[in-house]
C-alpha cells in the first residue's frame, strides 16, 4: 500500500509551487522526515520530507509547476528496501553490431562505388559550362558513371549548384531552452508593474568615502575581534538612511489605494544575488541597531540566501531598499523600486577621482549614489533632501554614530 504525499501550504498568498530538484529518485528506499525534494515559490525554497519510511514514487517532474494540495509523489511503505542492482551488459551496443545482416552489407558496399554519380572529365566539363549539378544527372554508364553523352544530354533548366559565396560562421551557434523558475518569473512581473504602475523618478548624488574608509583602515581588527564581523560599507549606509528617513517620512512611506502608510519604524530590505535569481530579505527595526548589529543581520541573510534557506518571514514587509550592485563594479545605474516601497538608494564602486576641496584639487575615494523614488508620494524637495541627508552623514560618520 503506498501513500499519497502532496504539496503542502507554505504561505496565504501561494497557490502553486515548482519542483527545483528531487533529492531523492524514484524507486529510493527513504527514511521518515528525511529530505526529499525541493520546492521553490516566487518568495523562497522550501524542503519536502518524506512523510513515512518506504519506497518513494515520484509523481512529477523536475521542473513542473504543481498546485498546493497537489500530489506530488507517493511512499510504499510496505516495501523493502531494495536491493542493488548487478551492472547491466550493453545490450543496445550489441543490438546495434548485429543490427544490419551480412547479405545487406555487402550488398549495399557493392551498389554505392566511386563511379556511382560521377562524371567524366569531359562530362565534368560540359556540365560546368552548362551550370548543372552533377547530382541533377543519372548517369548511364558503368556503375552508374556519368558519360559524355548524359552530360549533353542533359536539361539545361535541371537544378543548378548554388555559386553564391556563404560565409560560414566560426565557433559555436548552440542554442538552449530553459524554463523560468517561479522566482524569476515573479520578480519580472513586478519589475514591469513598477515601471507601469509607479511615477519612478531617480536623482543622482555623490559621496566622498575617505572618512568612512579611514575608520574602517583604523577599527576593523578589533571590530573583526570584538564581534566576529567585518565592518563593511553596508553598515554605514543602512545607519545613515536610518537617521535619513525619520527626517523624511514621506521617503519612507507607501501607497495603500487612496491612503499613504507612514512607517515609524524602519525594516530595511537588502538586495542580495542568490543562485536562483534576486532576493530582498529584511533588516527589522534597523534603527535600533549598532553597526555590529547591522553587519552580522546583513551577514546572516546573505548566507541564508546563498544556501536558499531564507524564510517567508525573512522576505515579508520591508520599508525601505538598499542595493549595491558597485560589488559587481557598477558605476552609475537607476535601480528600480522594490514595490509596494516608494523608495530604493543604488549604492555604486569607490573610485577614486580629482574633486576640488578647499580651492585644490585632490585625489579621493568617491562613490554615486542613486535614489529612485515614486513621485506620486515623494516630491522633488523631499528627495534631493533625503539623499542630500545620506551624502552628510556619510561624510561626517562620527557625527552619525554620536548622534549630534
Amino acid at each position: 500500500m503506498s501513500i499519497e504525499m502532496k504539496i503542502p501550504a507554505v504561505g496565504e498568498s501561494i497557490t502553486e509551487v515548482t519542483l527545483s530538484k528531487w533529492i531523492k529518485n524514484n524507486g529510493d528506499y527513504v527514511q521518515m522526515d528525511e529530505i526529499i525534494a525541493e520546492l521553490e515559490s516566487d518568495k523562497a525554497t522550501f524542503e519536502l520530507t518524506a512523510e513515512k519510511a518506504g519506497v518513494l514514487i515520484t509523481k512529477a517532474l523536475e521542473g513542473d509547476t504543481i498546485a498546493i494540495g497537489s500530489v506530488v509523489c507517493a511512499i510504499d511503505d510496505k516495501a523493502a528496501a531494495p536491493v542493488s542492482a548487478a551492472k547491466s551488459t550493453p545490450a543496445v551496443e550489441k543490438a546495434v553490431i548485429t543490427s544490419t545482416p551480412v547479405s545487406e552489407t555487402k550488398k549495399s558496399n557493392n551498389e554505392a562505388t566511386y563511379a556511382s554519380g560521377h562524371p567524366s572529365p569531359a562530362a565534368a566539363k560540359i556540365l560546368s559550362e552548362k551550370g548543372i549539378d552533377a547530382q541533377a544527372v543519372k548517369g548511364s554508364g558503368i556503375d552508374g558513371r556519368i558519360t559524355k553523352e548524359d552530360a549533353q544530354a542533359a536539361n539545361t533548366a535541371a537544378p543548378k549548384s548554388s555559386v553564391t559565396n556563404t560565409v560560414t560562421p566560426v565557433g559555436t551557434r548552440a542554442m538552449r531552452a530553459e524554463k523560468m523558475s517561479s522566482l524569476r518569473k515573479t520578480v519580472a512581473k513586478r519589475l514591469v508593474a513598477v515601471k507601469n504602475e509607479t511615477a519612478m523618478l531617480t536623482t543622482f548624488n555623490e559621496v566622498d568615502m575617505q572618512a568612512i574608509m579611514d575608520i574602517r583602515a583604523k577599527y576593523k581588527d578589533k571590530f573583526k575581534e570584538k564581534y566576529g564581523v567585518g565592518l563593511g560599507f553596508m553598515s554605514f549606509f543602512t545607519k545613515a538612511v536610518c537617521e535619513a528617513l525619520q527626517a523624511f517620512p514621506a521617503v519612507n512611506a507607501q501607497i495603500n489605494g487612496e491612503e499613504i502608510i507612514y512607517h515609524n519604524y524602519a525594516d530595511i530590505s537588502i538586495a542580495v544575488s542568490a543562485p536562483k535569481g534576486l532576493v530582498v530579505p529584511i533588516i527589522k527595526n534597523a534603527e535600533s541597531l549598532t553597526l555590529a548589529g547591522i553587519e552580522k543581520a546583513v551577514a546572516e541573510l546573505a548566507t541564508k540566501a546563498r544556501e536558499n534557506k531564507l524564510t517567508l518571514e525573512e522576505m515579508t514587509g520591508g520599508t525601505f531598499t538598499i542595493t549595491n550592485g558597485g560589488v559587481f563594479g557598477s558605476m552609475m545605474s537607476t535601480p528600480i523600486i522594490n514595490a509596494p516601497q516608494s523608495a530604493i538608494l543604488g549604492m555604486h564602486n569607490i573610485v577614486e577621482r580629482p574633486v576640488a576641496v578647499n580651492g585644490q584639487v585632490v585625489i579621493r575615494p568617491m562613490m554615486y549614489v542613486a535614489l529612485s523614488y515614486d513621485h506620486r508620494i515623494i516630491d522633488g524637495r523631499e528627495s534631493v533632501g533625503f539623499l542630500v541627508r545620506v551624502k552628510q552623514l556619510l561624510e561626517d560618520p562620527e557625527r552619525m554614530l554620536l548622534g549630534v
